[in-house]
């Protein structure tokens, strides 16, 4: 009886290396991205108002609703997501508009650098760039709108409110009574810039 020839081993070699990954089990698929490191997620639990408080923020800066967020711990970048822009009302008739994303960059008693976040004065939209706690004035906050500084009270923000598809349903009638109700903008502390800017402007006038 006639011998086969004998394969070559480098042939052996190349067909089970095809056979090995027919047989092999398959890892299951994920439906989220492993994260980078040095990013968080939220979790069960873990949500992203427990997780301004844990950074001495009251938790109801952002509105109920957020779907989802994440946070870079080696830059401080905070990301959260909510699932359409939407309009707040605090108790005492503030109105907040929020973007689908808002960011900043979180840090102890402080969020700085913040996108997606507006507050109307005089019926005037302005953004808001920075959120600060101040250590010499217990019970305050202050809110950065550009050109001026706005202390009002940290209670006010202690619990995330609705959040609606619009201005008018973000505000509750006692809320929009208040509001109509309201000489001046409570709170709010102009910089040395606006004073310049003003007198810059009457000069140009002349």
């Amino acid at each position: 009886m006639a011998k086969l020839p004998r394969l070559p081993c480098s042939f052996a070699v190349l067909a089970l290396m095809c056979i090995i990954p027919l047989t092999a089990p398959r890892p299951a698929l994920s439906s989220r991205a492993a994260p980078r490191d040095g990013v968080s997620f939220a979790g069960a639990g873990n949500t992203i108002h427990q997780l301004l408080k844990d950074h001495g923020l009251p938790g109801g800066l952002l509105p109920r609703g957020v779907e989802s967020y994440t946070l870079d711990e080696s830059t401080g970048l905070l990301e959260a997501r909510l699932s359409a822009p939407c309009y707040a009302t605090y108790d005492n008739g503030e109105l907040a508009y929020f973007d689908n994303v808002v960011r900043g960059n979180l840090s102890k008693g402080a969020l700085r650098g913040v996108e997606g976040l507006s507050q109307e004065e005089l019926f005037v939209w302005l953004p808001v760039k920075g959120i600060l706690v101040q250590d010499q004035e217990p019970g305050v906050i202050l809110f950065d709108i550009g050109l001026a500084h706005k202390s009002l009270s940290r209670s006010l923000f202690e619990d995330p409110p609705d959040c609606k598809p619009s201005a008018s349903g973000g505000m509750s009638a006692a809320s929009a009574a208040r509001r109509e109700g309201t000489q001046g903008v409570t709170g709010l502390r102009l910089r040395r810039e606006m004073a310049a800017a003003g007198s810059d402007q009457s000069q140009e006038q002349r």
